[in-house]
């Protein structure tokens, strides 16, 4: 934004001349450029309408495979295949309607980690409900009877084209400028530091942190100085209206309840999508029951234990995918073997002892990526430990270009590949593929009273601080992430991170 723009800019702001003067210049080339588009409609329009697109797209694909490998086999009790085409594109408006019912259209806008991962089951039961009532109503209504090996081609394209494509749109969506929500956080405490602080950590999830709003304000730690106070709850909604603010954190201000409760009627209707930072967030975790006594909203803590089923059905999933895993790899291991040995003298395994579920120890595998005597030399690298400088946290360890690594160490690393043998401790038992972080020991003497049960479940390949963060994010919040999936443990939910962990490996392999 040139010099011109800018103040053409802050003098429409006049009534706020020091908030104006205060603003990111993220900020304002946001504003800039949406007036220069004159679209007002922001993320959920632009998201639904891409979304819908996809599906109809995913769907297309996959009823264009099933006429390609079957359409050729026609038989005389089959209709031709120019109505079949008619009446597939007579169906599409019934797919989105029941896609809408499922709620896969609206959900992008108010939540901010929203993925197509987290779209997959419903995806799943959109197909395969809807192949179902196709095969149903063509039966009862004796139009035709349709050829089961093409409703079966149709029900397997779709639901991996649909959420692929889906994935597709998602990224575009984010590429555009129209998907970024302004968001101002209520309350610059300890609480809405750190959801600041996870705002700009993850700029994937579009949301543009214009500042704080608090009367009474907390110290900003160092590494938020950069951001704006904007003043007090009475100034939010000129706020919304001047700076094109879509969402509002709300996070444990000073100001009254009362107070609150009148910002936020009057917020809904300025169309602002409103978050609230729950008390006793620490034990809540995202599948939360939410019931009511007598219209009295209630948050229902279900007791963290893991019953016998589940205890097995999870083990029967970790061995079944390792065990496929590791047959599937076989050829890569191989390659990796011969490029581990030419690279550099050792041993192919890098083995260390973990502490895994119920206090036990165990001996994690990966393939060695660092110089054999890089534990002897692990003091004298560690003033490079990104964790000891900065406020960070100095129980953990991770070093950014660490020397040791060696240059074929270096590729295992950014693609992950020196973490598939961890498959062998999942079938050996000792790790699970979704779960807990696996602690060195030293680390694990940090972890005492309620975080001891990050550890009633195996650990894990990937899990929350994976998904979440990786080595990023702080010693508490990795132990609180892990009390959190252990406490509220389903397989929907090892499958959503399953998804998720993949565009972070695929990621990864970007230069």
């Amino acid at each position: 934004m040139n010099g011109t723009e800018r103040a053409a800019l802050l003098q429409g702001m006049r009534h706020y001349d020091e908030v104006a003067a205060a603003v990111d210049e993220r900020t304002l080339e946001i504003l800039e450029r949406r007036r220069r588009t004159a679209v007002v409609r922001g993320r959920g329009w632009l998201m639904r309408r891409m979304l819908l697109a996809a599906d109809l797209t995913g769907l297309s694909v996959a009823f264009s495979v099933g006429e390609l490998a079957f359409g050729g086999s026609a038989r005389p009790d089959t209709v031709s295949r120019p109505l079949e085409l008619l009446l597939f594109a007579l169906s599409l408006p019934l797919w989105v309607v029941t896609a809408k019912l499922y709620g896969l259209y609206d959900r992008d806008e108010e939540r901010a980690d929203h993925s197509t991962a987290d779209d997959v089951v419903g995806v799943f039961h959109l197909v395969t409900v809807g192949t179902w009532l196709v095969y149903v109503g063509a039966y009862l209504t004796g139009l035709t009877h349709p050829q089961l090996p093409k409703l079966l081609t149709f029900w397997l394209v779709a639901i991996v084209a649909v959420p692929a494509v889906r994935a597709l749109a998602r990224g575009r969506c984010r590429r555009s400028i129209h998907y970024v929500q302004n968001t101002i956080v209520l309350g610059a405490g300890e609480v809405g530091q750190a959801i600041a602080r996870k705002i700009l950590k993850h700029p994937e999830y579009g949301m543009n942190l214009v500042g704080f709003v608090d009367a009474r304000p907390k110290e900003r730690a160092p590494d938020l100085g950069h951001l704006t106070l904007l003043g007090g709850i009475d100034d939010i909604p000129g706020l919304v209206r001047m700076l094109d603010v879509e969402r509002v954190i709300v996070a444990f201000s000073n100001d009254s309840r009362e107070d609150v409760v009148l910002l936020l009627r009057g917020l809904s209707e300025l169309n602002v999508q409103v978050d609230v930072v729950p008390r006793f967030f620490d034990l809540l975790s995202p599948a939360v029951d939410i019931h009511s006594l007598e219209g009295l909203p209630l948050l229902g803590l279900r007791p963290p234990r893991l019953s016998r089923s589940s205890a097995y059905l999870k083990r029967s999933v970790d061995v079944a995918g390792a065990v496929v895993g590791l047959v599937l790899l076989a050829p890569l291991f191989a390659a990796v073997t011969v490029a581990v040995k030419l690279d550099s003298p050792g041993p192919v395994f890098f083995r260390q002892v973990r502490m895994g579920r119920g206090d036990r120890t165990f001996r994690i595998v990966k393939f060695r990526t660092m110089v054999p005597d890089a534990d002897e030399r692990k003091a004298e690298v560690a003033h490079l430990n990104k964790h000891a400088h900065n406020g960070g946290d100095p129980r953990m360890f991770k070093i950014e270009n660490d020397p040791r690594i060696t240059r074929a160490g270096r590729l295992l690393r950014r693609l992950s590949i020196d973490e598939l043998p961890q498959l062998w401790n999942v079938v050996r038992g000792d790790m699970s593929l979704v779960g807990p972080r696996p602690l060195i020991l030293a680390e694990h003497a940090h972890v005492s009273d309620w975080a001891g049960r990050r550890l009633d479940l195996r650990p894990g390949i990937t899990g929350l601080w994976q998904v979440l963060g990786r080595d990023g994010i702080q010693f508490e919040e990795m132990v609180r992430l892990d009390y959190v999936y252990v406490t509220s443990w389903s397989l929907g939910g090892d499958v959503r991170l399953l998804l998720r962990t993949i565009p972070l490996v695929l990621a990864g392999a970007a230069p």
